[in-house]
């Protein structure tokens, strides 16, 4: 099982590294939080491919190929500097951080709910929803509560 601790360190040991592209495995929670990052801004593209590289065509995952699939992230930078500088987890498998709509709305605004500390200018917190992951705004706007996963700077 691969949790958001794993695209939190290969999208952050990537940008590291200067590379620009990386590879993560093809997960609903990955392809989620991938989409996050590329509507904010973090990365350039989102593609599917295989351990081996990007796809030419369209190939469908399934239960033989499951293993091999890849999400490949084109990383962002700018004037030679990363866009990205950190992403961290904020719950883990043993502690999961879980607030409702109200305690969010603390969180984005910039205040310090229990031991989360809040949003700053240019930092998203990304959230598990009932609708999906979404950015915390995004999150506030649509009255949601969730889990959260990952803060990115």
């Amino acid at each position: 099982m691969v949790g958001v601790y794993d695209i939190c360190a290969r999208v952050q040991n990537g940008f590291r590294a200067r590379l620009g592209r990386i590879a993560v495995p093809e997960t609903n929670l990955n392809l989620a939080v991938s989409r996050v990052l590329y509507n904010q801004g973090f990365v350039s593209s989102v593609t599917r491919g295989t351990h081996l590289g990007l796809d030419t065509t369209y190939v469908p995952t399934t239960n033989l190929n499951v293993a091999e699939r890849r999400l490949w992230l084109s990383l962002k930078y700018y004037q030679d500097n990363p866009v990205l500088r950190k992403m961290s987890c904020i719950s883990k498998p043993s502690r999961r951080i879980t607030c409702t709509s109200d305690q969010l709305q603390t969180i984005a605004s910039g205040k310090a709910w229990s031991i989360v500390k809040g949003v700053i200018p240019g930092e998203i917190v990304i959230v598990s929803t009932t609708k999906g992951v979404l950015e915390i705004q995004d999150a506030v706007k649509d009255g949601l509560g969730g889990i959260l996963l990952a803060r990115v700077s």
